[in-house]
């Protein structure tokens, strides 16, 4: 599987112009987690936690469908909400994540990897510098 390095991730992060002021970040854990902070230091937006999950380490789905794994602790009613997860292919954790902040005033997507409202790259699968 192609990888790509920290820089080369970073460096495309500092190009992207956010068009909205969002009043969070929400890190769909665990693959949003690493973005989230990246881009926490570009915005200074406080960062929340999703914890939903659908596919293993490897890209392989552990369940039939996206599960939150914990229920959602924080305020997000009538906010602007930045998601963020690292990668969106299928869109299926996303929809999800959308379903269950629905309350919010606006939601836009971020991925490193795939289909979003703003994305770094939208190649097929490749190694974040961050797994293991």
């Amino acid at each position: 599987m192609n990888s790509k390095s920290f820089d080369e991730i970073t460096a495309r992060l500092k190009e992207i112009h956010f068009e909205e002021h969002f009043d969070m970040i929400v890190a769909i854990a665990n693959g949003g987690l690493v973005p989230a902070a990246l881009i926490n230091q570009l915005l200074n937006v406080d960062v929340q936690v999703l914890r939903i999950n659908f596919k293993d380490e490897k890209q392989n789905p552990r369940y039939d469908s996206p599960q939150l794994l914990q229920q959602i602790n924080f305020n997000f009613k009538e906010k602007k909400i930045l998601l963020v997860d690292d990668r969106i292919k299928s869109g299926a954790t996303i929809v999800l994540a959308k379903e269950l902040l629905k309350e919010a005033a606006l939601i836009k997507t971020f991925a490193v990897n795939g289909n979003a409202d703003y994305a770094l790259y939208n190649e097929n699968c490749f190694r974040f510098p961050w797994t293991l």
